[in-house]
């Protein structure tokens, strides 16, 4: 990974130098984000000790795979996050926060169990994946929940594999998600851009 990552730097400074600058897309697809190294979370305790419900807002960058808690416009935490992958792409636009829930059972995502709770396909979508004969549904619980729409768009702690993999909704990580989570109130302005 190191010996990459020179490699690239190497191939950026000899393009620079001969005056030609490589193209960059405006949108990363999966591939390029997935060699990416992830940059870790950054928290600033002095912006975000002056935090209320009334002066947040948060941004994610679709592109650069990050989103912000601003404060009063000031950066509070920046952080890592997965967006929807090709098949359910998180939608750009201005939403508020419609709902909050520390746990909140999915109506979509989740597991098909036997008669006796035994997993038989697990990871399901109910929007694409047929239950299998005699099985039902187990929801998935999604930590630090705030609903943005009723088409299933939200922010919430979950699995951050370096590139989009979430069906629509905006993954945070489980140690940010509730620290956003405290500091917002259904109303808060989220916006998600290119």
């Amino acid at each position: 990974m190191a010996f990459r990552a020179v490699g690239i730097l190497c191939f950026l400074a000899l393009a620079c130098a001969s005056g030609q600058v490589p193209d960059t897309p405006s949108a990363p697809d999966e591939s390029a984000v997935l060699g990416a190294v992830p940059v870790p979370p950054k928290v600033v305790p002095r912006v975000l000790d002056l935090a209320t419900p009334e002066n947040t807002k948060i941004t994610v960058s679709l592109g650069r795979q990050r989103a912000c808690l601003l404060v009063c416009g000031e950066v509070a935490i920046e952080a890592p996050v997965s967006s929807g992958q090709r098949r359910a792409r998180t939608p750009a636009g201005n939403y508020e926060i419609t709902e909050k829930a520390t746990t909140h059972l999915s109506g979509q995502h989740g597991d098909f169990i036997d008669a006796k709770g035994r997993v038989v396909r697990n990871g399901v979508s109910t929007r694409t994946d047929p239950a299998p004969s005699g099985t039902a549904f187990r929801p998935v619980a999604l930590q630090y929940y705030m609903k943005l729409n009723a088409d299933g768009l939200a922010l919430h702690a979950g699995r951050l594999p370096g590139y989009p993999a979430s069906d629509v909704s905006v993954r945070l990580p489980a140690d940010i998600a509730p620290l956003i989570y405290q500091r917002v109130k259904v109303g808060t302005p989220v916006v998600i851009e290119e």
